[in-house]
Parts: C-alpha cells; structure tokens; sequence
C-alpha cells in the first residue's frame, strides 16, 4: 500500500485535480457541459499531461530534492527513478493519441505547444533565470486556452488564462525562493541565485501588485458578477497582500515556503472566481 500512494503522490494529484477542474469550469463557462466525450478528453489529456510532467520533474529534480524536498517518493526510496520515467513516458504517449481526437487548434496547443515545453522545461529551462517560471506559468494558463479550443471557443478563456498565468509566476518566483539552497548546489542559475533572495523578493511584489489590479479589471469592465469579485478579493487578493508583506517585513527562505503554500490555494480560489463569476 505504501508503495502505491507513493507512486500516486508522484504524480502530484491536487496539481492534476486543478487542472481537470479548470477543464470542467471551462466547459461550464462555455455552456457546453453537454459536449461530455469532448470536455472529457480534453480533461484525460490535461491529466496525463501534468501528471507525466510532475514525474518526469521529479526525475530530473532528485539531487535537488534531497535537500529541498526530502519526503518525495524518489528521494525517500518508494519509487524508483526509471520507474517515474517510464511513467512520464506512457502518459505523454496516451495524452498525445487523445489529443489527436480533439480540434486542430486544441491538438496544436497541446502537441506543438505545450507537450515541448513541458518536456524542456524540466531538462533545461528550469534553472534559467525567469524562463523556467515563465514557461511553467504559460502552461498553466494554457489549460484554459486549451479546453477552450477543444469546445472551439478559445477567445472566452483568454481572461482566465491570464489569471492563471499571472497567480503561477508569482508561486513559482516564491518557489524558487524557498528552493534556494537545494538549487545552489544543483548549480541551478534560478533568478534568486542569480539577483538575490532580497532582489526576487522584490520582483515577487511587484509582480504581485500588476496581478493584484488586473485581477480586478474583468469585474470592473463587467465581464464577471459580484461573485466574481468576492472571490478575488478574499481568495487571492488578500494571498497577494500577504506576499508583499512577507517581502517587506520578513524576506527570508522560511517566509517564502508558507506564502508559496498560500498561494497554490490563491489559484484555486482563481478557478472559482472565474466559473462562478460567469454564472
């Protein structure tokens, strides 16, 4: 048994869990919940997608691990690493075939876009400085644009996709963060490393503000109802305060590891605002 849950735990099942509920929240978005065998291949798609990169990262992150992350399954023993590998493998294969079922336009984001730099990202763009958090962020965003092109109404999932983005970047540069002293000796050129926590503290909050006022923006122009707003307000506008306060008051590794907690629940809250601002 325990070496089951270390092979779902692997795959990271609360990140797949927010990206097939992006994939309903789409379809509900759109009114197309009918549309059951296209929403629900582009859900399968999305899941095999991200769960194939979380191995496949976890693979490429071990040495890193072990310092960062020591209770990972790879790092503790219950899983082998040949094993994630063969796992990432098997489901990039599976997510590809269904992705040739959907749309040309939802195939091309998923194929020609997405399936590459989920697979560069972990190999080398990680330890780029603000490249591995860019891309890590677009794929994210690009769930929405994707379910969007599965139901052939991108153009709606362009706001949600930007919010997506722009919550993501914000975790990821606070990931890095906290992630900082694993990452020097992997020789990772990650942008604390390169500027300075101080510094990436600082970029942390001004992207965080940016996000902060355009998260407003959708309700303010009418796009979404009062939920919409409720929801920003207490579920990511209050995370985005919190980070900035953590840079003023405590720029520390430590602080860094609770805000990047805070903020994976801000994405979700995100989600929320976005479907049942719609409604």
């Amino acid at each position: 048994m325990k070496k089951l849950i270390a092979h779902i735990i692997i795959l990271r099942p609360l990140n797949l869990t927010i990206g097939a509920f992006a994939v309903i929240i789409t379809a509900s978005i759109l009114k197309q919940t009918g549309k059951v065998s296209v929403w629900f291949t582009a859900l399968i798609v999305v899941v095999c997608y991200n769960a194939a990169a979380n191995a496949i990262n976890d693979y490429f992150d071990l040495e890193t691990d072990k310092i960062n992350q020591p209770n990972r399954p790879l790092v503790t023993g219950d899983v082998k690493p040949q094993t994630a590998l063969f796992l990432a493998i098997i489901l990039f294969i599976i997510g590809t075939v269904l992705a040739f079922i959907l749309p040309f336009t939802a195939t091309f984001i998923a194929v020609a876009i997405a399936l590459p730099m989920m697979i560069f990202y972990s190999i080398w763009f990680k330890g780029m400085p603000l490249a591995g958090n860019f891309i890590i962020s677009l794929i994210l965003g690009l769930t929405f644009l994707f379910a969007g092109a599965a139901l052939q109404n991108l153009e709606a999932m362009i706001i949600p996709a930007l919010l997506a983005f722009g919550l993501t970047i914000v975790r990821e540069l606070v990931k890095d963060i906290s992630d900082v002293v694993g990452d020097q000796k992997a020789k990772l050129k990650t942008f604390p490393i390169v500027v300075g926590v101080k510094k990436a503290w600082v970029l942390v909050s001004v992207f965080a503000i940016l996000i902060g006022i355009g998260a407003i923006i959708p309700f303010v122009i009418g796009t979404y109802n009062y939920w919409y707003i409720i929801f920003v307000l207490f579920g990511v506008e209050i995370p985005l305060v919190i980070t900035v306060f953590s840079m003023m008051k405590f720029p520390t590794i430590t602080s860094a590891k609770r805000v990047a907690k805070l903020l994976k629940l801000s994405t979700i809250a995100g989600v929320l605002a976005v479907w049942l601002g719609s409604m």
